[in-house]
């Protein structure tokens, strides 16, 4: 499983990013290996233009993809030309652009539906952590659509050796609460996996009938990965997951599958 799509099993359906520390670069790695890809979130997402063939700010998702799918039959078909090109792919589908940096999310449902109407892999950003490393969510998080197909738990191992707190960690005191830690204490890769493997940590909100595949980012070197290495372990004592994927997502690369 040296590919990302392959190693994340996405190729099909709808695949949620949640967690910290590389579920942007790893829905642009996605998008951009998959063929017509749509690219969403049911969490602000910062203005991502430049990852996709083009984006779209709609209110109407599902009909804004039956759209495009009756001008492209047409001109299958040889129909008279349209009035202007079906969008291409990866396609980013958004409510509303918030401010100059960022777009706003659209409700879950409105996610399924997108999923209903399109034909092709459907990409979500469901939660936010704000450029940490690694996170435990609140009461209303993730936002993951009750359709979808599978969840990617994100954590980078960059985040081991350093402390728990804010600088690092978005809501330390909640991952703290699940690992029977203290804020300000060293991350550890068993503190990590715990995180990955919690029900109130990286599972918390995978629809029944989901499939859960997390992901450790950030797996630069040896040590990196014999970190990674011992997270992968402790999820899989924890966890009934297929496997646990390393990578290296600024670079678009699988570093190992661990199952």
């Amino acid at each position: 499983m040296n590919d990302v799509v392959d190693a994340l099993d996405a190729a099909a359906g709808t695949t949620c990013l949640v967690g910290a520390g590389g579920k942007k670069t790893t829905l642009y790695a996605l998008a951009g290996r998959l063929d017509r890809a749509v690219l969403t979130a049911t969490v602000r997402i910062p203005i991502f233009d430049r990852e996709v063939a083009a984006v779209r700010v709609t209110a109407e998702p599902a009909a804004a993809l039956t759209e495009i799918a009756a001008r492209g039959g047409a001109e299958s078909e040889g129909d008279a030309e349209p009035t202007e090109d079906p969008e291409p792919f990866p396609l980013g589908l958004v409510p509303e652009r918030e401010r100059d940096d960022r777009y706003r999310g659209y409700d879950p449902a409105a996610v399924d539906d997108i999923g209903a109407a399109h034909d092709g892999p459907v990409l979500v950003k469901a939660d936010g952590a704000r450029t940490r490393l690694l996170k435990a969510p609140n009461e209303r998080e993730p936002q993951v659509p009750a359709g979808a197909d599978r969840v990617v738990p994100v954590a980078s191992v960059g985040a081991v050796g350093e402390p728990l707190t804010a600088e690092t960690v978005h809501r330390p005191e909640r991952v703290a609460a699940i690992t029977d830690a203290a804020v300000g204490d060293e991350i550890t890769p068993e503190l990590i996996g715990r995180v990955l493997a919690h029900e109130r940590g990286g599972l918390k909100g995978v629809p029944e009938g989901a499939t859960a595949i997390p992901l450790v980012n950030a797996v630069d070197d040896a040590d990196d990965e014999a970190a990674a290495r011992q997270i992968a372990r402790v999820v899989h004592e924890r966890a009934d997951v297929p496997r646990v994927v390393l990578a290296r997502m600024i670079e678009g690369e699988i570093v190992d599958a661990v199952k």
